[in-house]
């Protein structure tokens, strides 16, 4: 085999792998089994969007399946509040808020600071504060900013982490926490 040819098979096998690599990237992140099985088969979920003052009690999975129209209120009351821009919300981080309400026995709805932002509405925040993650899970509907009346921040911050769900922030000093259901990590 001469250089040449040796050279266009290395540069073949390089971009097979490099290809390999960016297919695993895109593909979902696979949800933890544990998480899933906890999940109630027709999960209640009670919001309350600190923004925009609305409300909403609702169930959004009926015997395990996706209901659309659910989904969709449950997409426009964690719109972006700032340019009124919705995208649908990641079912799995609905699945973590339920669990959490059933772990805690709540009462009360959570009090949403954030949900889904707009590329504008996320880089002007950026400029704000330093924060504010460039690729943030908010982007994709994949992330949320709660608290929940009468449950302490670091309370809701530790169960929260029990779940291993994805990656779970707490902000005491603006009393919050942040989900969301990427890699399982904490700050």
């Amino acid at each position: 085999m001469s250089d040449e040819q040796h050279s266009g098979l290395e540069r073949r096998r390089f971009l097979s792998l490099i290809s390999r690599a960016a297919l695993l990237a895109l593909a979902p992140l696979p949800w933890p089994a544990a998480v899933a099985a906890r999940v109630p088969r027709d999960p209640r979920l009670a919001l309350y969007n600190t923004h925009t003052g609305e409300s909403l009690t609702s169930v959004y999975r009926r015997d395990g399946t996706i209901l659309p129209d659910a989904m969709a209120a449950l997409s426009h009351i964690l719109r972006d509040h700032r340019t009124d821009e919705v995208k649908t919300i990641d079912a799995r981080l609905l699945d973590l808020l339920a669990e959490l309400a059933r772990r805690l026995d709540c009462r009360e709805p959570f009090h949403v600071i954030s949900g889904y932002r707009s590329p504008a509405t996320n880089a002007a925040l950026r400029r704000q504060s330093r924060g504010v993650a460039h690729r943030s899970y908010h982007l994709q509907g994949k992330a949320i900013d709660v608290r929940l009346p009468g449950v302490d921040t670091a309370v809701l911050w530790r169960a929260a982490l029990r779940e291993q769900g994805g990656g779970v922030g707490h902000y005491p000093r603006s009393d919050f926490i942040h989900l969301d259901t990427g890699p399982v990590r904490q700050w």
